[in-house]
């Protein structure tokens, strides 16, 4: 899953991949429609071209150009479509969506949630920071509910400000069964229409995709 800060998100040339596709293929239809008539123009009059193969370039120059139309009415779909989207999605704004996403960690208790392997006969939560890399290696409970992760170790310490991201490793005896994701709970504090999709921005700055939000909580209850 991808996620990005608000700042990473916005194309350099304001172009999504579908007008990017879109002006492509307008330029094709131009170019075909120029090599016909070129063709028609210049065909010898001892040997015209025949009616079958006028017919099949009819046939293609209408393919091209049905194309071109059918494009820019899946545009102006997606368009209305995220609009409507991004509507729905104004009631998200101060509630509590959760996801397998990093948070942005200041010294605030983070809700977590993970579901360990049922075979397993203890639990792991892992911590990296925003290179990766493994700082903090908890023990906890085998279970699937929400859990709080303050960001202290288990001598006290607590981490620096920064990104982090979570997993949970499930073991029976010295083996490793599976790593899994774990599920963050945070508030969404914005939504946005990038690109035809939504995007939602919570806690700390942080960008998720609308689609990667598995659950909503309103925070108060």
């Amino acid at each position: 899953m991808e996620i990005f800060p608000t700042t990473a998100r916005q194309s350099p040339t304001g172009l999504s991949a579908a007008q990017t596709n879109q002006t492509v293929l307008s330029a094709d239809f131009q170019t075909f429609l120029q090599l016909l008539t070129t063709q028609m123009q210049n065909q010898d009059p001892l040997n015209p071209m025949e009616s079958t193969e006028y017919a099949t370039q009819l046939a293609t120059f209408s393919g091209v150009e049905q194309q071109v139309l059918t494009n820019d009415l899946l545009a102006e779909l997606q368009a209305g479509l995220g609009t409507l989207g991004m509507g729905e999605l104004g009631g998200w704004i101060g509630m509590e969506a959760r996801a397998e996403m990093p948070v942005y960690f200041e010294g605030q208790t983070v809700t977590l949630q993970a579901v360990p392997n049922q075979l397993a006969d203890r639990a792991e939560l892992l911590v990296r920071n925003e290179a990766g890399e493994v700082v903090q290696r908890l023990p906890i409970p085998l279970s699937d509910q929400p859990f709080e992760w303050t960001g202290e170790d288990l001598d006290g310490a607590t981490l620096e400000e920064g990104i982090y991201s979570f997993s949970i490793e499930s073991w029976q005896g010295e083996d490793l069964l599976d790593e899994r994701n774990v599920m963050v709970r945070a508030e969404i504090e914005e939504a946005q229409l990038v690109n035809g999709a939504v995007w939602l921005t919570v806690e700390g700055g942080l960008s998720i995709p609308a689609e990667a939000v598995l659950g909503l909580r309103n925070p108060s209850i």
